[in-house]
Parts: C-alpha cells; structure tokens; sequence
C-alpha cells in the first residue's frame, strides 16, 4: 500500500473514531455500557456463527463465478480470498470500490490468472450481491406498507421509498448498459487509456503499457462480465448464495437484539440492513461509522416496542462488531499469508 492510501486509509479511520464517539455520546455511554454489560453471550455467540454463515455463503457466490469464468479454485481457498476481499473494503475508503482493485490481485495470485479477469469476478459478484438485497428489501418494505401505518414516521417512510426506488432504478440502468454494453466498452477505453499511459510513466519501475496492450486488458475485463452475464446457471447459484448470505446478516441483526433482551421482527431486519449497506459507500473505510448511524437511525424510526437510543446502538455495536471485524482480523491474516509470499493453497 503506498504512503498516499496508508494517509488516506488513516484520515478515514479517524473520521470513523469521531462518527463513534457521536454515535455512542448519543446512545449516552454510562446507560451503553450497561446494556452490553448485560447482553447474554450465548446470543452473540450465535451472531459470529451467522457472521461465518454469510461469508460462506458469499464466498460460494465467489467461487461460482470464478467457475463460470473457467477459473478452478477450491471452495476453502475462494473462502479464504473472499475473507481478504472483505479485509479490503474494511480498510478502504468507499467500501467495495476502494477494495476491489486490492480483491483482484488477491485471486489473480492465488488462482494465477490475469488481473482483469479477476477484477470481472470480484465486481460481478459486487454487483450481483445488491440483486437479492433490494429483492429482500422490497418484502419487508411490502409487510410494512400493509400492516404498519407509514406515515407516523417520515424517516422510516423515506426509506421504504428509497427502496422501491432502487428496485426500479438500479434494475433500469443495468438493462441500459448491458443493451449499449459495446458502444460503453469502446468509451471505457478511450477515456482510461491516457490515463493509465500517463500515470504509467510516472511511476518507477513500472513499463509504460502501449494503447493496444490496455485495449486488450479492458476488452478481457468486458468479455469476462459478459460470460457471467450469460451464464443462468451460474448466475442462478450465485444469486441464491447471495440470497442466503444477506439473510444470515439479518439473522445476525436479530440475534443482537436477542442478546440483550428484545424481541426484533425479522420483517425490520429485512428492510434495514439492505439499507444501511448502501451507506458503505461513504469515505469511511468500510462504511463503519457511516453503516452503524443509518442502522441506529432506521431502528429507531421503525415501530419496535422498547428499543431506545442506548438499546438500538448496542444491537448493532454487537452485529457490527461480528460482521465487521471476523472478516477484517481473518481476511488481514490472509493477506499478510499472500503478502509473504506464502499462498494458501493450491487452485483445484
């Protein structure tokens, strides 16, 4: 990592610890510490089993792609290299897009293939993971649209409604690319080319590629997202992994409000943990910081009996915790193992 990131990954850290404090200064910190003093451990144990669910789950997703991409790796190791795909958007800025380029060259070492057919993985995988979760979203959204009356709460509203307006947006935007797929492939390059050539030569050591080389490499990327694309087998198994992973972080959600005492409907975690996600796009690393504040906003802005400040920001302190940090500290051991030159396991 160059010392430009290491400052930039250190600034976002450091927003993240001010976003806590806030958080915490307003849960009110004595009446905190009180209640995951009293949280049963039993339940939080239960939430690191469905932390390890969903990186199974994702890591299947992973692994079915690189299939379909003629890829052969072992499910342990995809699991492995998707637990260091995490530790990326972990610790960099703007989640996904600040990691994808580090999860690339984990699986271009480990399953010796090229980068940009790697980059196709990981980023189809990315983005197939939002299908389901809009998908999940819209049936919580849809039981609260019959049974609860919206309208007493603007914020909960506002989010219901962003919502269905994803589902009809994102899909929309997909269909329009995936039509003009070429005729964006032929502006990718022109517009990355200079860049790439120029940034190239500026840095030492490292060879200047020729227009036709960096051509080459785009239009692999772009023929790699188009044999996933057409693949409904494969797109098949990987979304329901998805699926199965997305749930697992709602039955985690769950389980930390079990864990210190209140009873949560799923049909809540459905709506708001899809939600929250969308904010790990903020300059945080990970979205942390950024996640945990929209989770504890939509919480208390839904109609759950006896959940106040204190009581929400606990929940997802303890769900955050799992979901955040298992992958961080095991992808961060994955990546020193690649870094070292050790690997971890042979592809097949």
């Amino acid at each position: 990592m160059t010392r430009e990131n290491l400052r930039a990954t250190a600034v976002g850290f450091a927003a993240t610890a001010g976003v806590f404090a806030l958080l915490f200064y307003f849960a009110g910190i004595d009446e905190l510490l009180a209640t995951l003093g009293r949280a049963d451990l039993r339940y939080v144990a239960l939430v690191l089993v469905a932390t390890l669910g969903w990186l199974l789950a994702w890591s299947l997703s992973l692994n079915t792609v690189l299939d379909v991409l003629g890829v052969d790796l072992a499910y342990s190791t995809s699991f492995l290299v998707f637990a260091g795909a995490t530790f990326a958007n972990n610790v960099t800025p703007f989640g996904q897009a600040g990691g994808e380029p580090i999860t690339a060259y984990l699986i271009s070492r480990v399953a010796d293939t090229e980068y940009e057919q790697s980059l196709a993985a990981i980023a189809s995988v990315d983005t197939l993971n939002f299908v389901p979760s809009i998908t999940i979203a819209l049936v919580g959204a849809g039981y609260f649209a019959s049974e609860v009356a919206l309208g007493a709460n603007e914020n909960l509203l506002a989010a219901v409604g962003a919502v269905v307006g994803l589902a009809v947006v994102v899909p929309t935007l997909f269909y329009l690319g995936w039509q003009r797929r070429y005729r964006l492939e032929t502006r990718v390059v022109d517009a990355l080319t200079p860049v790439i050539r120029r940034v190239a030569d500026l840095v030492p050591r490292v060879p200047v590629p020729t227009p036709e080389g960096i051509e080459r490499r785009i239009n692999g990327f772009f023929r790699a997202i188009e044999r996933v694309a057409s693949n409904p087998r494969g797109l098949a198994l990987a979304l329901a992994a998805s699926a199965v992973g997305w749930l697992c972080q709602m039955a985690a959600l769950g389980l930390a409000f079990e864990a210190i005492g209140v009873d949560v409907r799923l049909s809540i975690a459905l709506v708001v943990v899809p939600i929250a996600a969308i904010a790990g796009v903020t300059p945080l690393p990970g979205g942390a910081g950024g996640i945990e504040t929209v989770l504890v906003i939509l919480l208390l802005a839904a109609p759950l009996p006896g959940v106040r400040e204190a009581t929400a920001v606990a929940a997802v302190v303890i769900f955050r915790g799992a979901v955040y940090w298992v992958p961080t500290i095991l992808g961060g051991l994955v990546v020193t193992w690649i870094g070292t030159g050790l690997g971890i396991g042979d592809p097949g």
